[in-house]
C-alpha cells in the first residue's frame, strides 16, 4: 500500500488534484482514448465473427489493430494519471479492480490472437478460423465489460 500511496505524491498527481481544468483535460483525454479503443476493436471484432463480409480483414485488420493498440496505450497513460489523484480509494474499489482485470484480459487476448498462425492467415486474406472468431467474441465481451466497469467506478466511490 505504500507504493499506491506514493503514486498520489507524484508531481503530476498533485498538479491534477490541484487543477480542475487539468483534471478535466486528462479525464477528456481518457474518454477519447477509450473511444479509440472501442471504435477500433468493436468493428474489427464484428467483422471477425462474420458481419460485414464484403470488407476484407486483410485491409482493416492491421489498421484497426494498431488503432486499438494506440488507444489502449493512451487509455492506460491517462487512466494512470486519473488513478494517481486518489490511488488509495481506487485501489480498494471493486469496479476499478474489475476494470483493470478486464483490461489485462483484453490485452492478453489480443496479444495471443496476434501471435497465432490463424491471425497471420486471415490478415493475408485467408479464412476466418474458429480460433479467430472465438477471440473476437471474447474481445467484445471483455472490452464492453471494461467500459461498464469503468462507468461503475464513480458509483462505488460515492
Amino acid at each position: 500500500m505504500e507504493a499506491v500511496e506514493w503514486i498520489g505524491t507524484l508531481p503530476f498527481a498533485v498538479a491534477i488534484r490541484r487543477s480542475a481544468l487539468l483534471y478535466l483535460f486528462v479525464n477528456a483525454a481518457h474518454i477519447l482514448s477509450i473511444g479509440i479503443v472501442v471504435g477500433a476493436i468493436l468493428p474489427l471484432d464484428l467483422r471477425l465473427i462474420g458481419f460485414f463480409g464484403k470488407v476484407p480483414v486483410a485491409t482493416i485488420g492491421p489498421y484497426l489493430s494498431r488503432a486499438a493498440a494506440t488507444g489502449v496505450i493512451l487509455a492506460i497513460v491517462t487512466g494512470f494519471c486519473l488513478f494517481s489523484v486518489r490511488p488509495l480509494e481506487y485501489a480498494g474499489n471493486a469496479a476499478f479492480l474489475t476494470k483493470i482485470t478486464l483490461l489485462v484480459l483484453g490485452i492478453v487476448n489480443a496479444v495471443l490472437l496476434h501471435l497465432t498462425p490463424q491471425w497471420r492467415a486471415v490478415v493475408k486474406g485467408g479464412p476466418l478460423s474458429w480460433r479467430v472468431r472465438l477471440s473476437a467474441l471474447i474481445s467484445m465481451a471483455v472490452w464492453t465489460g471494461a467500459v461498464l466497469a469503468g462507468r461503475w467506478i464513480g458509483f462505488l466511490s460515492e
